[in-house]
């Protein structure tokens, strides 16, 4: 996908099944090669029925999140076409939850991966900074955390790339979303959802179940509860 992977608390020889995983979702997921499992499906030429298990697995979470957050994560992105399939929002926590399975079996007990800013966290305490989405050089806040995934979407590095799903339009108000949870996949899409609603997303983070939130408006951090109990001086 393009973005930078790192983990760590593994040698070489146990990391490279992690990396070899992920090239195998790229090249299944990836909606910039032409003959990938998605842009065969977008263009017609490949039915669900007969995709990769993966590729229906996905695309079976992206439909039931579509629905848990009232369209608000949606992998069909209205565009010039009537519709255009991208599960991306979704593969990437997915890939790197698979991935963290891979390193448990292989008996390590702290790990991280980082894949371009979102992270899988096993054992612990660590230390995650969040990035302030105005001020790249100063943290917005610091979360100590063990077993767990961190997930942020805004502006930082592909610009204005989300949108709201019902208007088509991009969201105001809102700069960034953390979201902190068991899985990285559902909190990557959380964060999505979250900030596709804009001004309207706080109050939406406050009632999941099992993940908490770090939102940034303006100069306010806002944080639901769970996660103030995770909050460290910057």
């Amino acid at each position: 996908m393009g973005m930078p992977v790192a983990v760590l608390g593994a040698d070489r020889a146990t990391a490279e099944p992690v990396f070899a995983w992920l090239r195998e979702v790229d090249a299944r997921f990836s909606t910039y090669r032409r003959h990938s499992e998605i842009s065969r499906l977008d263009r017609g030429e490949l039915a669900l029925r007969d995709a990769h298990p993966d590729v229906r697995e996905v695309l079976a979470r992206c439909e039931a999140l579509r629905v848990a957050t009232d369209g608000y994560f949606d992998a069909n992105v209205k565009g010039s076409d009537p519709f255009r399939l991208d599960p991306t929002g979704l593969v990437k926590g997915w890939a790197v939850d698979r991935a963290g399975a891979l390193l448990d079996a292989a008996g390590l007990e702290r790990w991280c991966i980082d894949a371009g800013g979102d992270v899988l966290l096993r054992g612990g305490p660590w230390r995650v900074g969040i990035r302030h989405p105005r001020r790249r050089r100063r943290l917005a806040a610091v979360l100590e955390l063990s077993d767990a995934a961190v997930a942020t979407s805004g502006t930082y590095e592909r610009g204005a790339h989300i949108v709201d799903p019902h208007s088509g339009g991009a969201p105001t108000g809102v700069a960034s979303v953390t979201i902190v949870g068991p899985r990285l996949a559902t909190a990557d899409a959380y964060a999505t959802a979250a900030f596709a609603m804009g001004t309207a997303g706080p109050r939406w983070t406050a009632g999941l179940d099992g993940f908490s939130a770090l939102t940034i408006a303006g100069e306010r951090v806002l944080t639901t509860a769970g996660l103030a109990a995770h909050r460290r001086a910057v």
